[in-house]
């Protein structure tokens, strides 16, 4: 009996995955659609007008830079002293900005791959964790409610190589779905720019920065998938992953944020394990504090950020350790 063959054809023929897969696929057809209906080929008058408001945006972003400048050399007119501007006046240098105003940027109803291609993976991503963390907890957890472990241990009687294998073909079966929608979902965005819309400036460092993302996007449905699994296997249900999922954002992501503001705890962030997955997938998350002792008075920068590196341990030992709680007590645990 080949016990991943096996895992493959259980996993597979599961009601609750094809639904998911199903759901998957209606999204991704709606948002799609979405997208094609509400777009169209700019004619060449809007193209114009684009640039030249692109254009006017960049002058006014240069003019905006030369008058702070001014102001903290002292020459700037009188008349232009009620105007913002930052203490530090590199903020608003046009030179150092992420990305400049561009024609695509004054195109409404008009889809760009090269713009729209970053929050799209995003929205991809969130529903792969999802189905991952969903798929992951009822794959185990039907099997140990409805004794079908006990039947398999029948054939296989070894604990941690049963479960092993059902967690390995879990995290393979979620790598090749999550790499075959993504392929597929970019790439009907990509003709949706060519055909309906402006396919953008799609440069080598576009692609990079979104084969980056992608990455971690899937390394955190991995993750997902494996943090599911183990809940529902020390639970010995499928309902306790939700109920475990449920009761973290309640009690802690809304609860314990609240408590630590009023208590005016300092960087609150750093302890939600959102922040963590925020700064993981995005690269680096930036957040806001006050100043301690700050009376309102002279300048404080409060921000502080969480970098992908440290948010990968925290996600790393999280899914570890419960993974390892969970194959140490499915070791010894009485299944019937």
């Amino acid at each position: 009996m080949n016990l991943v063959r096996a895992e493959v054809e259980r996993l597979s023929a599961r009601r609750f995955v094809q639904l998911m897969v199903v759901l998957l696929a209606f999204a991704f057809a709606v948002t799609a659609a979405t997208t094609l209906a509400g777009s169209h080929k700019p004619s060449a008058d809007e193209m114009n007008s684009a640039r030249a408001q692109a254009v006017e945006a960049r002058q006014g972003m240069e003019v905006a830079h030369q008058q702070c400048l001014a102001r903290q050399n002292g020459t700037l007119p009188q008349s232009d002293m009620d105007q913002y501007f930052p203490q530090d006046c590199s903020e608003i240098d046009p030179i150092r900005q992420d990305r400049l105003p561009i024609a695509a940027d004054f195109l409404p109803g008009v889809f760009s791959f090269a713009n729209q291609a970053l929050p799209l993976l995003y929205f991809l991503i969130a529903f792969l964790v999802l189905f991952g963390f969903l798929v992951g907890a009822s794959y185990i957890g039907a099997d140990l409610n409805s004794g079908g472990v006990v039947n398999l241990l029948l054939w296989r009687p070894r604990r941690l190589t049963v479960l092993a294998t059902k967690l390995g073909t879990l995290l393979g079966m979620v790598l090749v779905l999550a790499l075959i929608a993504s392929v597929a979902y970019l790439a009907t965005f990509w003709v949706i720019g060519q055909t309906a819309g402006l396919p953008g400036r799609l440069s080598g460092e576009f692609w990079r920065s979104l084969g980056a993302v992608h990455l971690r996007g899937v390394v955190l449905v991995l993750l997902a998938s494996a943090l599911g699994f183990a809940i529902a296997t020390l639970g010995r249900h499928t309902s306790a992953a939700l109920g475990a999922a449920a009761a973290y954002l309640v009690v802690w992501e809304l609860g314990g944020r609240l408590i630590l503001e009023i208590i005016d705890a300092r960087r609150p962030d750093r302890f939600m394990l959102s922040s963590h997955i925020g700064a993981w997938l995005t690269g680096e998350a930036k957040f806001w504090d006050t100043c301690p002792g700050n009376s309102g008075t002279g300048y404080c920068d409060g921000s502080y950020s969480l970098t992908w590196g440290p948010a990968l341990v925290v996600l790393l030992v999280l899914t570890g350790g419960l993974i390892a709680a969970s194959f140490a007590v499915f070791r010894r645990r009485d299944l019937i």
